[in-house]
């Protein structure tokens, strides 16, 4: 049974695997959008098209890997019913604190993945 960890854990398994899938979705797109303009006459610009998806790929693998949720972070709630637990409100001034903290951790880590990722995507295709 999971339990609430105020900073560190405040989704259980199935909010997890939802971000899991969310990240692959986007990332997916992300990949489309880039073989829709190499094989085909869509302007390069579009590859802008791309940094959302990418973002929140990042986003959403990283609420996986650290079993925490930006969103309810934010908004001070939990859910660990997917792995037995409970789900429900944080109170704790101090606890929310922390969640908030850690959700502003999460977007900057996803920030920073997607400006390398994209970085590194414009470098190799100017190679091209």
């Amino acid at each position: 049974m999971a339990e609430y960890q105020p900073g560190v854990c405040n989704i259980g398994a199935d909010q997890r695997r939802a971000r899991r899938l969310s990240a692959v979705a986007s990332f997916a797109v992300a990949v489309c959008i880039v073989l829709a303009v190499a094989l085909s006459a869509i302007p390069g610009t579009m590859l802008w098209a791309t940094v959302p998806f990418i973002f929140g790929g990042f986003v959403g693998a990283f609420q996986d890997y650290f079993r925490f949720c930006v969103a309810f972070g934010a908004l001070a709630r939990y859910d660990l019913s997917g792995s037995g637990g409970a789900s429900g409100r944080v109170d704790a001034s101090e606890a929310v604190r922390a969640d908030r903290r850690q959700a502003a951790k999460i977007l900057l880590l996803a920030a920073v993945a997607t400006a390398v990722t994209s970085g590194l995507g414009a470098g190799f295709l100017r190679l091209l």
